[in-house]
């Protein structure tokens, strides 16, 4: 009978949820999702001079907004630091594991000795066979030891990959890993493998950058004859010129992504798309990447982040939302804003209608909730208006095509778009000009700017009041 299928994020608390680490958790959710199985979430906190609790809320707040929801409880791997000490002892005693009384001034000099012999730095393995007297000899020093795994020293450790292939290791170039420390914790590498037994995880995507710890894992599973789960190492995210990534490539946190105002679904969308592919199909629904992932489509060389990219495909979630959605997504975003327009901070249902009913033509010029804010900020501005000053500039050429515009728009008994769009036209024939010379100058008066949505939408948006006292701020300056 097949095990159902149980995958794991597994991140380290010692800063943000990064957007390798947040490609790493959609794919394994993704994995799972598809298979009808399960994801679990693992803070692997043993390193307990870094890991910090508000680097553990900024990874489950990051998960929660990028939709990527875990099965069960979150497992702290530190927690469980008595079990892993357990499998330890079990190791010791099974004679698959010794205490090593190595000094650091002896580790370094074997390190050297590597160096000068141009060998990889690795432990000589002094211990491993050491005599009764040996030991006893270090007691008798008060050494501490550390407790090592006796790994295979002949032949070779293979890791059959759902991405990398066949990836095999000569054992001479894997050395006798650390399981305990000489205080008694546990290492990284046997944490992880007890716990993912435990846990019963059936398949592990990780970072390439995990592949020789998989063979090191490898050893422990053996040692302790259990089932070794399958493997999938996805390649690390570069930049777009192809060097490692790095913070000016979009090495960032997901709060940071969250701030510069982008979707949670374009994110979803554009971390799938970061090296795995379904031919040359952009654009994913959840429900469609959850029924098209699969590990033999993941790409062995290293994605590039292109944040031109995505931008395009945030712009193009928000076109496609609907008006009340992308609203409350606005609304939702703003406290995360760096630099939120504070006339946006607070909005009553007036308001909020207002810009609802802005929506289509600010979404229409916006490619982030950013620009989508920045953009609505007229719409609440008060009175008078601020002028950028090229908009100051084209209102001082068109300060006497306001006044006899306002004079014709106060006359209207019906404020619409299309009854205000009718009154400039038949003001602009009338006066001789072109229909530009009147509707430069009224985006300027109406907005503080010199691009907005449709200029007959923002009049009807803020209303006859609003329009037209806004008019008579700047016809009169």
């Amino acid at each position: 009978m097949t095990k159902p299928v149980v995958t794991r994020f597994a991140p380290s608390p010692t800063g943000f949820l990064h957007i390798g680490g947040a490609r790493t958790a959609l794919f394994n959710w993704l994995f799972a999702r598809r298979a009808g199985g399960k994801m679990l979430l693992r803070i692997e906190d043993t390193d307990r001079e870094r890991s910090t609790e508000a680097a553990i809320k900024e990874i489950i707040d990051g998960l929660d907004w990028l939709g990527l929801k875990w099965d069960g409880d979150v497992v702290y791997q530190f927690s469980r630091a008595a079990r892993h000490a357990e499998v330890a002892a079990r190791l010791l005693a099974n004679g698959k594991a010794y205490h090593c009384y190595a000094t650091a001034e002896e580790l370094t000099e074997m390190r050297e000795t590597a160096r000068k012999e141009g060998r990889p730095p690795r432990y000589d393995g002094r211990w491993r066979d050491a005599s009764a007297a040996e030991v006893a000899a270090a007691q008798t020093k008060g050494l501490k030891p550390v407790v090592r795994l006796k790994a295979p020293r002949d032949g070779e450790t293979a890791i059959d990959d759902a991405v990398q292939g066949r990836v095999v290791f000569p054992n001479k170039d894997l050395d006798d890993l650390v399981l305990l420390r000489s205080d008694g914790t546990p290492t990284y590498m046997l944490a992880v493998v007890v716990d993912d037994h435990d846990m019963g995880i059936t398949q592990i995507i990780r970072g390439d950058d995990h592949l020789t710890n998989a063979a090191r894992q490898t050893h422990i599973y053996q040692a302790l004859e259990w089932e070794i789960p399958a493997m999938a190492h996805i390649p690390l995210i570069h930049g777009a010129d192809g060097a490692k990534l790095s913070k000016r490539h979009g090495a960032l946190g997901v709060d940071a992504y969250r701030a510069m105002g982008y979707l949670p679904e374009a994110l979803r969308n554009y971390l799938v798309r970061l090296g795995w592919s379904q031919g040359d199909r952009e654009f994913f629904s959840t429900e469609d990447m959850i029924d098209a992932f699969d590990l033999a489509q993941v790409h062995r060389s290293p994605a590039r982040f292109d944040f031109v990219k995505l931008e395009n495909m945030n712009g193009h979630y928000m076109r496609a939302t609907e008006d009340a959605t992308l609203t409350q997504a606005l609304v939702d975003t703003l406290p995360y804003l760096p630099r939120g327009p504070e006339t946006l901070a607070t909005l009553d249902a007036r308001k909020r209608a207002q810009l609802q009913s802005a929506m289509p033509g600010l979404k229409a010029r916006a490619k982030t909730l950013v620009e989508l804010a920045d953009g609505a900020e007229f719409l609440f501005a008060a009175r008078p208006l601020v002028m950028e000053p090229k908009a100051a500039e084209i209102v001082a050429r068109g300060r006497s095509h306001l006044a006899a515009l306002m004079a014709k728009l106060a006359e209207l008994s019906e404020w619409t778009a299309a009854s205000t769009e009718a009154c400039v036209r038949e003001q602009a024939t009338t006066s001789g000009v072109k229909l530009g010379d009147l509707a430069q100058p009224l985006r300027a008066a109406l907005t503080g700017r010199t691009t907005s949505p449709g200029i007959f939408d923002v009049l009807e948006t803020l209303g006859r009041d609003e329009s037209l006292a806004r008019i008579a701020d700047q016809a009169r300056s």
